[in-house]
This record gives structure tokens, C-alpha cells and sequence, in this order.
């Protein structure tokens, strides 16, 4: 089974992530906006309950941050992935390098960038124009980046919260 460590936005985020999702991102019913902190990974069975542990303490050791999100931006030339930046802070790198070391096997394919996706494979044609047009509308957002998810994938691709934890407490 395929695990992955997220954190969801406000409401006011995942509504205006999802205005242009729903168009552009053909996963959009495979889980709502969200900011990828581990990406896909397994846990060795009868090793959940060991996770569960480590991620509880992680998540006591560190306090609720604030979040900003400052402008659309792009993976191109990678990818024609077009997202909401989440400007990176020291927090936010520093729970991410948690996740990634100790008894977390280090899984990183790309260097981290926390983000929302907005739309993803675009050909050359859509991804111009969309984040030409997304470039000149305000897109700033603020959040409290008080708790993290562990999620699992189903059968039918769609993923699912496994356990929520909270920062700064037990």
C-alpha cells in the first residue's frame, strides 16, 4: 500500500486551488489541494504502528507556523505543472528534512518546493496561456500550518487520510 505525509489548506485556498483544478489537473478527484511533504512510500508490514509513533512526535516537537502563499509559479521546464508557491521558511524545510531522515527513508526524487498544484499536463498551447492569465491576477494567501496528514492510496488511485496530527501537542 502507498502512503504519503500531506498538509491541507484553509477552505478559502482549496476553494481557489480547486476553481482551476477542476479544469486543469486531470487527478482533481484523486485528492483535494494540498502541500506533499513525503511523497508516495511504503511502510513495512506490521511497521504502521512504529510510523504512527515517530510522526506523533514529530509533530509534538514542532508549533504551529504560519504559511504564505505569494504568487503562481511553474515547474517548466521539467514539467508544465502550474501551482500556488508556498514561500519556503525554515519551519516548513525543517519538518520536510523530518520526514525525509531518522526512521524515515530519505524518498526525494526533486529538491523540495512546497506548493498546491493547479494544473498539471498541459500541453505547450494551454500551459502558456493559463499561466500567462494566472500571472495577472493577485493570488496571496495566508495559513496556520497547524497539523499534517498521513495518507493512503486506495485501489482506484484516490487518496485517503490515515491519521491527522497536530502540531505542538500530543
Amino acid at each position: 500500500m502507498n502512503f504519503g505525509i500531506a498538509f491541507f489548506p484553509s477552505k478559502e485556498i482549496q476553494d481557489a486551488a480547486n476553481s482551476y483544478r477542476k479544469r486543469y489537473d486531470p487527478r482533481y478527484t484523486l485528492i483535494p489541494p494540498h502541500i506533499t511533504l513525503k511523497d508516495s512510500f511504503k511502510i513495512e508490514d506490521g511497521k504502521l504502528d512504529e510510523v504512527i509513533t515517530e510522526l506523533q512526535r514529530i509533530a509534538m516537537e514542532t508549533e504551529p507556523f504560519p504559511i504564505h502563499i505569494t504568487k503562481v509559479s511553474s515547474f517548466e521546464p521539467v514539467t508544465n505543472t502550474i501551482y500556488f508557491k508556498v514561500e519556503k521558511t525554515d519551519e516548513i524545510i525543517k519538518l520536510e528534512e523530518k520526514l525525509h531522515s531518522g526512521k524515515f527513508e530519505d524518498t526525494r526524487k526533486h529538491p523540495f518546493v512546497p506548493h498546491v498544484t493547479l494544473a498539471q499536463d498541459l500541453t505547450h498551447v494551454e500551459f502558456t496561456d493559463i499561466l500567462g492569465r494566472l500571472n495577472m491576477e493577485n493570488h496571496k494567501y495566508e495559513d496556520t500550518f497547524d497539523r499534517f496528514q498521513l495518507l493512503y492510496q486506495l485501489d482506484n488511485g484516490q487518496w485517503t487520510v490515515h491519521e491527522t496530527f497536530v502540531l505542538g501537542r500530543e
